[in-house]
């Protein structure tokens, strides 16, 4: 039984995704947390409500990225995480932090990367004219929003689109995409050969 812990920082909507898939489909793991940078994060109350502990590391509290990447770090591994998920999660991670995670650490990015790291992405693709648009789920790295791709799924760009009505239809593949590529980790069927994701053929039944 693998354990995974989440990382949020507003209300959570690809948590919950995942949260109800894995409790669907019976993973071999448990939700053992959900972490917030923010006391007020709405996801908290839904993981609280569904029986996973929480626990918040304010990073308004710490004078430096490192020192709050420290606590983090020490609060997370009260967990024994097999797998860490960002979620939303709004910060931009230290290298150390990364590396200590490397290989078992999950983010979802509401691009096709490589196109448009960073904020903004659904205003971007709007304004490069992009006839197509979506979400990337990879490995985290040191280098913001370029780790080794999972998976990824994409939307047409619709005549009138606005970053809010893209946005809305790209979230709806997310909470598809985020939960099938983190169940290919549970199920070992993930590796990294030489900065490529391999996934390996289901051996279930």
């Amino acid at each position: 039984m693998k354990n995974i812990v989440i990382l949020i920082s507003g209300r959570g909507s690809n948590m919950e995704a995942v949260v109800h898939a894995a409790r669907a489909e019976q993973w071999p793991a448990r939700i053992a947390a959900v972490i917030s940078n923010k006391a007020d994060a709405k996801g908290l109350e839904f993981a609280q409500s569904h029986g996973i502990a929480t626990a918040v590391v304010p990073n308004k509290a710490f004078a430096s990225r490192e020192a709050f990447d420290a606590a983090l770090r020490e609060e997370i591994d009260r967990f024994a995480p097999d797998l860490v998920v960002l979620a939303g999660f709004m910060r931009i991670l230290t290298p150390g932090f990364v590396q200590h995670y490397e290989g078992r650490m999950l983010n979802i990015h509401p691009s096709l990367l490589p196109l448009f790291p960073g904020l903004h992405t659904h205003r971007q693709a709007l304004e490069a004219g992009e006839a197509r648009h979506g979400a990337t789920v990879h490995f985290v790295t040191a280098q913001l929003d370029h780790g080794p791709v999972v998976a990824q799924a994409a939307v047409d760009v619709l005549p009138g689109d606005t970053e809010d009505t893209l946005a809305a239809r790209v979230l709806v593949q997310e909470h598809q995409l985020y939960p099938r590529a983190i169940r290919l980790f549970i199920e070992d069927r993930l590796s990294i050969d030489n900065g490529d994701v391999r996934i390996a053929e289901s051996t279930r039944i």
